[in-house]
């Protein structure tokens, strides 16, 4: 919903509740003879039909007293207190509505943002994987691994894992390319190159 539109209502019933509002107020009084049609439609420059549905919707709430002869009469103040009220909680509500649809309308505006930048992070990631097939995957070595004190070279590492090995973190080293006589410690973390099931193997290899 456009936040710009502006929700009103009927001008006769807007005319109404003016009136209800000023017998409220001590303006008009029960007993008082209030506006024939053609001077309520000159005071709030309207036409005669519309003065005309007002004056029915107070008559019909029982706040005036429509009459041949005698015009319009305030019957009840009370009525009156009630049917502002009335109309005060009506356009609380739609206050509410409005404000709780623009709220949605905003919400789905923004999940919809994101689910476009989640449909470009995902088609850049996937671009990015194509051009840099070798990126490394790594694993931590702890003393869960049967291979501690171990050379790759004993491991036959590339042969169960067809991983190749091209460096090693060990505490603030980094150690490229460690060949095949570096020794599996516990803290290690090994980066290896392979293919998109290299690293479920090697996994299960390290810990099986």
């Amino acid at each position: 919903m456009d936040e710009s539109i502006k929700i009103v209502s009927p001008r006769y019933q807007q005319i109404a509740v003016d009136i209800a509002s000023k017998i409220v107020s001590g303006h008009y009084e029960v007993g008082d003879k209030i506006y024939t049609r053609s001077a309520l439609s000159s005071q709030y420059s309207v036409s005669s039909e519309t003065a005309r549905r007002a004056i029915c919707i107070l008559s019909n709430v029982g706040i005036v007293e429509v009459s041949k002869g005698s015009g319009v009469i305030i019957k009840s103040c009370e009525k009156a207190i009630k049917f502002v009220k009335q109309h005060k909680d009506i356009k609380t509500v739609n206050d509410l509505k409005r404000e709780i649809l623009g709220s949605v309308e905003r919400q789905t505006k923004e999940n919809n943002y994101i689910k476009e930048l989640l449909s470009e992070l995902i088609d850049k990631t996937n671009r990015f994987k194509a051009s840099n097939p070798f990126a490394p995957f790594e694993i931590t070595i702890d003393d869960n691994c049967p291979f501690l004190g171990k050379t790759i070279s004993d491991t036959n590492f590339w042969h169960n894992t067809a991983a190749t090995i091209v460096s090693i973190k060990r505490t603030d080293t980094m150690m490229m390319s460690p060949g095949p006589y570096a020794v599996f410690t516990e803290g290690d973390v090994f980066y290896f190159v392979g293919d998109e099931n290299c690293p479920e193997r090697v996994k299960n290899y390290l810990y099986p």
